[in-house]
């Protein structure tokens, strides 16, 4: 990596990080629309969070990648759309969404059943982005196409981690790392580690709106730096991951991994002892 590519990365890092706390500070003062009751949800001790940390992370990211240096416009125009896009489906399952119908394959049953659940909208409407974000930049069908799937795979599958708090930050975090030369990548991951404290004290959470924007920037940023080879690899993993969740419980994986545990747990409270049931003396 060259000094200046070092530069413009760290610039944008800087810049998303700046954008993100400005725009939860903003959003937790006035709801981007709505109320407060809009964007409150009990997380998974039943306490409650908000879920502005989401918009937050969509439209700070969108405005530094504007700004970032070291993208063509092109690629500046491809990043905002699919942080705005992306973000807004995603707000529009968190807001209006029910759990009548759960996972892709759900979500995909229902509407052969002549069902259209906000699921649904928002796995087409992010399909649709992604393809958009992906014509912006290429010319060849096929590219558009592996690209269009990476980018629209990585936005779903990051959501599948947004369960306990940080998760999907550090997954994003940990998932970025090999683009971070790249303003691309450093703008959301700059965002994302920004708004990680609110999401590990368990005060926020990024929601559909966020996880999503957060995984399909990622996708598009490894859609601009990988060659067809490594686009189509990391789009069967991601696939591969996507299938699996439908039979397999990440976090029980996750739970009964030691090393994957200790990461879960990094910086989070602990999880309390289950209570002691006492049984009454015959």
């Amino acid at each position: 990596m060259s000094h200046r590519s070092l530069l413009f990365a760290l610039a944008g890092a800087a810049l998303g990080a700046a954008a993100a706390r400005a725009a939860y500070t903003a959003f937790s003062k006035k709801q981007p629309f709505g109320d407060e009751k809009t964007w409150a949800r009990v997380n998974h001790r039943g306490e409650p969070v908000t879920l502005l940390e989401g918009p937050a992370f969509a439209v700070g990211a969108g405005a530094a990648l504007a700004l970032a240096p070291g993208l063509s416009p092109q690629v500046k125009a491809a990043g905002v759309l699919t942080s705005l896009a992306c973000g807004a489906l995603g707000a529009y399952d968190d807001v209006f969404g029910t759990s009548a119908s759960k996972g892709f394959r759900g979500h995909l049953s229902a509407l052969r059943q002549g069902q259209v659940t906000s699921g649904a909208v928002k796995i087409l409407g992010i399909g649709a982005t992604g393809l958009a974000a992906a014509a912006l930049t290429r010319r060849n069908v096929t590219d558009i196409a592996v690209d269009g799937l990476l980018i629209a795979g990585c936005a779903n599958l990051a959501n599948l981690f947004d369960l306990r708090p940080g998760r999907a930050i550090k997954v994003g975090l940990l998932a970025g790392a090999p683009l971070i030369g790249s303003p691309l990548a450093a703008v959301p991951m700059g965002a994302a580690a920004a708004l990680l404290p609110d999401d590990l004290a368990e005060r926020a959470m990024l929601g559909d709106t966020g996880a999503n924007a957060l995984g399909a920037l990622l996708g598009l940023a490894a859609a601009q730096k990988l060659g067809r080879p490594g686009r189509l690899a990391v789009l069967g993993t991601v696939v591969a991951l996507t299938a699996a969740s439908e039979k397999v419980s990440f976090t029980k994986v996750i739970a009964g991994n030691p090393v994957l545990n200790r990461l879960d747990m990094l910086g989070r409270r602990p999880v309390p002892p289950p209570a002691e049931v006492i049984r009454p003396t015959p």
